[in-house]
């Protein structure tokens, strides 16, 4: 709103006279071409703070879910930037973290009803039915060091956290120690060496902690034993010819050293806490050549090493339950072996699988040939039913 106050008041540019007045608000005076002006808020300053006011203080159906705080009153974007990893996929449905009040009670506080299953990083046996063989000496070392791991407050001695199981190609060193696994009723957590490299930096090393994080609360909530093992360490931290080392893999050696030396006091990246203890977990690597890997990880005092070359009797008693189902007698066994010496145990196995090669190719045929194998095995009816395959007869 402006008002003309006087016609005949002389021009100056610079000229700027506050002019009380109680009942309109005029911020100042001045003049325009002759003509003196004043520019008048009908709102005052302290109405204008209301009106922001009110703008922020909008309903919380309205507020984006980022702007929710916590208790200290940090926002969401707060948490996400202390994360080392960003896309964490288990907090939108989950109550009390963002959009709670779209949580609801219609499908519980947690709407991701597979949250606990994804979460499960453990692995259980069950597709391990049969009787298997354990080499003796195998079992013997393996027993031994999980067990004195165990025990270490009550032994007085340096007990390493780290067995390193070492051999050549295809000698059943993880096959053999998840039998063990299921013969102690241990429940571990068991990692492969491609998840030592990511894109992140310093992603495998947290990942190598939460394990053992996650093994130590089986423990603790479970009263179950629990181990962590690392397949095949060697491909993934070890040099080989001119192979590059990376950030991540001093990173995942520092972690192991680290584990070693401070095996109840392991961090995630939250802050340090005296109550925090962890369970002393075992860890067990495996590996073809551990001559590849940081020569201080594996001396004495972090890393028990282990060479497992199964002998005859070792091999012959693996075969033969290996081909028990078949009813092969142990001097047809002997027979085979004998035929295929300085073999790896997997080309048993392999040679085992050989044998289906031809009744699975008949079976095709009973189908209706390979044209038609997709149709048949994909696209039948409910009704309809595929041909028996029939075993080959092994001799």
């Amino acid at each position: 709103m402006t008002k003309l106050l006087s016609p005949s008041a002389p021009p100056c540019p610079c000229l700027r006279v506050p002019i009380p007045n109680p009942t309109v608000k005029y911020r100042y005076a001045y003049s325009h071409r002759g003509q003196l002006r004043v520019r008048c808020s009908d709102n005052s300053d302290e109405e204008k703070e209301k009106e922001k006011k009110k703008k922020k203080e909008k309903r919380l159906s309205q507020q984006s879910s980022w702007e929710a705080q916590d208790a200290e009153g940090r926002d969401y974007l707060y948490r996400l930037g202390k994360e080392a990893d960003n896309m964490n996929i288990a907090v939108g449905q989950r109550a009390g973290v963002i959009d709670s009040l779209f949580a609801g009670n219609f499908l519980g506080k947690d709407s991701d009803i597979v949250f606990d299953y994804r979460q499960k990083v453990t692995r259980s046996f069950q597709y391990l039915q049969g009787d298997y063989y354990i080499a003796p000496l195998f079992m013997d070392k393996v027993v031994c060091h999980i067990v004195k791991n165990y025990l270490a407050r009550v032994l007085n001695t340096k007990v390493p956290l780290i067995l390193g199981i070492w051999g050549g190609k295809g000698q059943g060193k993880s096959f053999q120690t998840e039998l063990i696994f299921q013969a102690m009723g241990i429940e571990p957590v068991i990692m492969s060496a491609g998840e030592l490299e990511s894109e992140r930096a310093g992603e495998p090393g947290k990942l190598i902690r939460e394990r053992y994080r996650t093994a130590s609360q089986v423990v603790q909530n479970q009263g179950k034993m629990s181990c962590l093992m690392i397949n095949d360490i060697d491909a993934g931290l070890g040099r080989f010819g001119n192979t590059q080392m990376t950030v991540n893999n001093q990173i995942v050696v520092g972690t192991l050293m680290n584990l070693s030396d401070n095996p109840t006091r392991v961090s995630v990246g939250q802050d340090w806490r005296e109550s925090d203890v962890t369970n002393r977990i075992p860890i067990i690597v495996t590996g073809n050549d551990f001559s590849t890997l940081y020569a201080p990880l594996i001396r004495d005092g972090r890393m028990d090493k282990f060479y497992w070359q199964p002998n005859q009797e070792d091999i012959l008693n693996i075969v033969h339950r290996m081909y028990e189902k078949d009813s092969i007698s142990r001097d047809e066994v002997e027979r085979v072996v004998n035929t295929f010496p300085n073999q790896a145990l997997d080309f048993y196995g392999a040679l085992r699988s050989r044998t289906y090669d031809r009744s699975i190719l008949k079976w095709i045929d009973d189908i209706g040939g390979v044209e038609n194998f997709g149709n048949k095995l994909l696209k039948r009816r409910k009704d309809q039913s595929l041909p028996v395959f029939i075993p080959p007869e092994v001799n």
